[in-house]
């Protein structure tokens, strides 16, 4: 359960797997570990033993679930994949905790996915009509009934198959008897990454959680290609139709771990990129640059390089505020941001402040941030946000609000200034944002991200939000 004032975009998924080594389960528990500012709802991990599939999935954190309390011991064998989940479709049950297995045909598949489908409801929709007893209310569990349903053998065949019918953004590992599999979609809009841990091959969402198991990066899977590892090695095949790249841009501003390379290019030095990169675009005579950590503070560090402001922790973070916390009274309520933030009072107090954030979703965390650093006794508050506006929900795996709560739907930039009562707000601009991470400038025919949540321009359409949209039978080849 969220808190009322956890006003952000939550983290989609993370996915890690493991080839070839003994100790796969307590290696994928320590991934997962690594993963877990990707989704900290529920965590699951499958291992093949060489007799049976073994599966431990349940909801709570990685280190609560894969702790002390017997788990990571049950979970045998030299292969090995796992799942940290916030849940973007299906909710927070048991049932719907990855990875999911099932017995089919041709043998036992385990799957665990990070994205969204955006055809998941027609698809369920036509499976059910046509006889499939769904277990979960989870998108991922469409791949497996595809799969099953499948004329095509062996299992690998079963998997193409099956992901030829979904829409939608998607990086997954699977898993048989023999086999772990790595995929991503054709648009390769989320991350994964491929490492060697001495004779095992791993697979992990990011390269944090190759770091955690003293991995080697090998290289990002690609998009639209599928990795299947066996014991003679890695095939690399491509069975989709190649589109154009279009890596989700938000994964530089906020989910990616700032210590993760990704496509590339290391997160924290993008970051700070966009800080400089704000620096230039929206200057503000200040006295000191205060990030709203954590996710401010690479951003924050850029900004006062460029602009020769000192940076300071004028807020401090409690890092030990969970998402279940309680609130027993409408007071408590009110007052929610200062459980995880305080105001460093002797820092702020007579100073002109710039606060540097990553992004302003409903705008209700930010206006309270003001609001507790001017009862602080700074003198100015300057807002920069290290992202554009964000005005458009996210259908590829992000839990993000509808468009109409989006505080940048509703208002201008002035609208907002005036909702979050800053003295003065500016985003970076969608150029500046492409500049810090390599491009000379967004190509607008053809954009190198996705960028939908700034801009709308969504590279796969969103078809289950889309009535006019026609959804193919799944009884008929696509073309």
């Amino acid at each position: 359960m969220s808190t009322p004032f956890d006003d952000k975009f939550h983290e989609e998924c993370g996915v890690f797997g493991v080839f070839g080594h003994e100790g796969a389960g307590p290696l994928t528990a320590l991934g997962l570990h690594a993963l877990q500012h990707r989704g900290q709802e529920a965590a699951g991990i499958v291992t093949f033993d060489g007799e049976q599939f073994i599966s431990e999935r349940h909801v709570g954190l990685v280190g609560d679930i894969f702790g002390k309390n017997g788990h990571t011991q049950k979970l045998h064998g030299a292969n090995a994949i796992g799942h940290v989940r916030y849940s973007t479709t299906g909710g927070s049950i048991v049932r719907n905790v990855q990875p999911m297995f099932a017995d089919l045909a041709g043998g036992g598949l385990a799957i665990a996915h990070n994205g969204n489908l955006t055809n998941a409801r027609s698809l369920r929709r036509d499976l059910v009509r046509d006889g499939a007893i769904f277990q979960s209310t989870s998108d991922t569990e469409a791949i497996i009934h595809l799969a099953a349903r499948s004329h095509y053998e062996p299992v690998v065949e079963k998997l193409i198959d099956a992901l030829k019918h979904v829409e939608g953004a998607y990086s997954l590992v699977a898993m048989t008897s023999k086999k772990l599999i790595g995929v991503r979609d054709a648009y390769g809009v989320r991350p994964l990454v491929l490492g060697r841990l001495d004779n095992a091959w791993i697979l992990a969402s990011e390269t944090c959680a190759l770091d955690i198991i003293s991995a080697d990066f090998v290289r990002d899977i690609e998009p639209g290609e599928m990795v299947v590892i066996t014991s003679s090695g890695v095939e690399s095949l491509h069975p989709f139709p190649p589109k154009q790249r279009r890596f989700c841009i938000f994964e530089y501003v906020y989910f990616a771990r700032p210590d993760s390379t990704v496509e590339g290019r290391n997160v924290y030095d993008v970051r700070k990129r966009i800080g400089m990169e704000l620096a230039q675009e929206a200057p503000a005579a200040a006295d000191m640059i205060i990030p709203v950590p954590d996710s401010g503070v690479p951003a924050a560090l850029g900004y006062s390089d460029a602009s020769g402001v000192p940076f300071e922790l004028g807020i401090i973070r409690n890092h030990y505020v969970g998402r279940t916390f309680i609130e027993p009274s409408d007071r408590i309520r009110h007052l929610g941001v200062k459980l995880k933030h305080n105001a460093n009072r002797a820092m702020l107090n007579g100073k002109r402040i710039v606060l540097v954030d990553d992004s302003i979703v409903r705008g209700t965390t930010s206006k309270k941030i003001v609001e507790m650093v001017r009862d602080a006794g700074a003198t100015e508050v300057h807002f920069r946000i290290a992202s554009p506006p964000t005005t458009h929900s996210c259908f590829y795996g992000v839990d993000t609000p509808n468009s109409e709560d989006l505080l940048a739907h509703k208002h201008d930039v002035e609208g907002m200034r005036d909702f979050i009562k800053a003295d003065s707000l500016a985003f970076i601009s969608m150029n500046g944002l492409y500049r810090a991470v390599g491009e000379a400038k967004r190509n607008s025919a053809a954009p190198q991200f996705c960028d939908a949540c700034f801009s709308g321009d969504y590279p796969i359409p969103p078809a289950d939000a889309t009535e006019s949209r026609r959804q193919l039978s799944l009884l008929v080849e696509p073309a």
